[in-house]
């Protein structure tokens, strides 16, 4: 390290470093408080505006396309603006578009308002987590570290109650005014708290990354949001992929070569950052197997509501959140590898636990194997991020932080969509093996009929058997869902690979 480097790292580290991080807290908690919200409130939307179901979703297919176009170039835009700049332009923007998306008269204003929303909340998460790592001292970084995740992680937790409260009993409108005055309070304290951070030599905009990145990334995101329902095999999402794959692997090329790249790729030479991103997209796999589907169990197999299902979930959140806070104060003392391979045991148990789902657990029990499931997504995931992010040098902290945002959605997006295939897949195969055996002359049928004596006609046989086609779906989705958590335990497993390489102790 220069001496100049030295000098501002001093600079940027203030004794008083917890006030900024609270204050970076801010915007991160609203981003991600407002994506569980309207995850939650997409049905009454449906209902408000009078749309099909497919076309509702685009409510959130159109923000997760306009992040994976946006993050790429927040690197750039930090080095050339400063991140203090950056953060608070981003946070504006965010606010605003939070007001239209709660002003939105019709279908396509909300559409646009969500896109504008997306600009900012993509430029929010990677320049926040920039600042976190050029503000701290790399001694005390687990500790911040801890502290940004249990507010990362408390929000989604939040977000389904509150966004079910708010839809259920007051206005669908306020799951997007709750963020203008969290974006107000937000501006006017950065303003004020945060300290300037140096521009970096970013260079004349790289045209051909960006255009590359934004087509390669939107075309990927796209075809694996529609895959399943179009058909993986479909001419569209054929031709998504293939572009997609020319795309980004100009952008690679590109980025190699230029001499001012949008996004540095040669971060990735750095072995412990590559690692640590290899454990994250199989943490983020592992966390979509329950965001996903456990509620979906929860509510079509066991019959609870959406805000009984957010209150059965929020326990194990809320271990996440208060474990990666002790794992933060853990790792400062002894680094990522014990950490991360015991959250990553930990994680492969709970998943093989929650294989054992049938059509009566109890929810008490669930609540148990959350929880459990929590604390070792606590443990594993906030020691990976950080010693990812602590070798990088503090010029390429920006690029570095975009790099892990960009794999972050595309890994989400690549676990859902195969989880979802498998998961379809595999309640079809059940579903197809029970019918054969359930029908109103089956012998199965035969011994329910049996005791109907003068009710035992043809029609109430039909009425019946209905019935049991019921109880066939319920048996072969739990099946299904019983058999992704296996998958699920498997790829955690395989996640002790990558793991293995994270450093012991913090680089000095």
């Amino acid at each position: 390290m220069t001496e100049q480097e030295r000098q501002q790292q001093r600079n940027n580290t203030a004794p008083h470093w917890g006030v900024s991080l609270a204050v970076i807290v801010i915007g991160a908690f609203m981003v991600i408080l407002d994506s569980s919200i309207v995850n939650i409130a997409v049905p009454t939307l449906m209902d408000v505006f009078q749309v099909s179901t497919e076309n509702v979703q685009w409510v959130v297919t159109i923000y997760m396309l306009t992040l994976g176009v946006i993050v790429p170039v927040s690197g750039w835009l930090g080095d050339k603006l400063g991140y203090k700049k950056l953060y608070i332009y981003a946070l504006v923007i965010f606010t605003i578009a939070s007001a239209l998306c709660g002003l939105a008269w019709n279908f396509y204003v909300l559409i646009a308002a969500r896109v504008l929303q997306a600009v900012g909340g993509g430029l929010i998460m990677p320049s926040a987590l920039a600042m976190i790592f050029r503000l701290v001292p790399r001694n005390r970084q687990g500790t911040a570290m801890g502290i940004w995740g249990m507010a990362v992680l408390v929000a989604p937790a939040l977000g389904p109650t509150i966004g079910g409260y708010l839809v259920e009993y007051v206005n669908w409108r306020l799951i997007f005014f709750i963020n203008i005055p969290i974006g107000i309070l937000g501006y006017f304290i950065a303003g004020v708290i945060l300290p300037e951070f140096e521009m970096q030599p970013a260079g004349p905009f790289d045209t051909v990354g960006f255009l590359s990145s934004a087509v390669g990334l939107f075309s990927l995101i796209f075809a694996l949001a529609k895959g399943e329902s179009w058909g993986w095999t479909s001419q569209p999402i054929i031709l998504l992929f293939y572009v997609s794959i020319v795309s980004l692997a100009i952008f690679v090329y590109n980025e190699l070569t230029v001499e001012y790249p949008m996004l540095e790729l040669r971060i990735f030479r750095y072995g412990v950052y590559t690692a640590s991103r290899l454990v994250n997209i199989i943490i983020m796999v592992s966390l979509y197997s329950q965001v996903f589907y456990l509620p979906l169990y929860l509510q079509n197999i066991r019959g609870l509501g959406a805000m009984e299902t957010g209150f059965l979930l929020m326990p194990g959140a809320l271990a996440t959140g208060i474990v990666m806070f002790i794992s933060g104060r853990i790792y400062d003392r002894i680094g990522a590898l014990y950490l991360s391979l015991a959250g990553i045991f930990v994680l492969a148990y709970t998943s093989y636990l929650l294989s054992h789902l049938n059509v009566y657990t109890a929810p008490e029990t669930v609540v148990k194997w959350v929880i459990l499931r929590g604390i070792g997504m606590g443990l594993v995931s906030m020691p990976a991020q950080t010693a990812g992010m602590a070798v990088i040098p503090k010029r390429y902290v920006g690029h570095a932080s975009a790099a892990s945002n960009v794999i972050q959605r595309v890994s989400a997006s690549f676990g859902l969509a195969v989880l979802t295939s498998f998961l379809t897949g595999r309640v079809a195969f059940h579903q197809s093996m029970y019918r054969s055996e359930i029908t109103p002359w089956s012998p199965v049928a035969a011994n329910l009929f049996s005791g109907f004596g003068a009710l035992d006609t043809t029609a109430v046989k039909l009425e019946a058997a209905k019935y049991l086609q019921a109880i066939v779906f319920q048996k072969a989705f739990t099946r299904g869902v019983d058999e992704l958590f296996l998958y699920t335990s498997f790829l955690c497993v395989l996640g002790l690979v990558p793991a293995m390489f994270l450093r012991r102790r913090q680089p000095r």
